[in-house]
């Protein structure tokens, strides 16, 4: 495994790690009770500008983000992988690293879909039962 590889493989299992992270403390402020900032008559975060939407559906909009980046990476080592393949000229250990660069590309798009939908099926179950 080259350093590009290994460095591109630490960066798509920390982005993975902090999105179960995210998934974590939305399942956790789902079990909370519903406390708004209108039953407990406080509006500071409207009188500084914050938004009013629900935190659920913004740890949403931020997963679905990260793992869009996510897949955007995978596409882009299964490009490297091509690009090497079609430049190998031949050259079977050139080849064989081409190869790997695609399956792992594959294998890391695979989970990042898993994950995507996973993800999506909880967040959307849980702002349905809480709703």
């Amino acid at each position: 495994m080259t350093k590009l590889q290994k460095i591109v493989s630490g960066i798509i299992l920390g982005v993975f790690a902090l999105t179960l992270c995210f998934g974590v403390t939305q399942t956790v402020s789902a079990a909370s009770s519903t406390v708004t900032a209108e039953t407990l008559g406080l509006t500071y975060a409207t009188d500084i500008g914050l938004g009013t939407k629900d935190i659920r559906t913004t740890i949403a909009s931020i997963i679905r983000v990260a793992m869009g980046m996510l897949g955007i990476v995978a596409v882009v080592i299964i490009l490297i992988g091509g690009f090497t393949w079609m430049t190998a000229g031949g050259n079977d250990d050139k080849v064989g690293e081409a190869k790997k660069w695609i399956f792992s590309g594959v294998i890391g798009l695979v989970i990042i879909l898993s994950a995507y939908a996973l993800t999506n099926f909880v967040i959307t179950q849980l702002i349905s039962a809480t709703v």
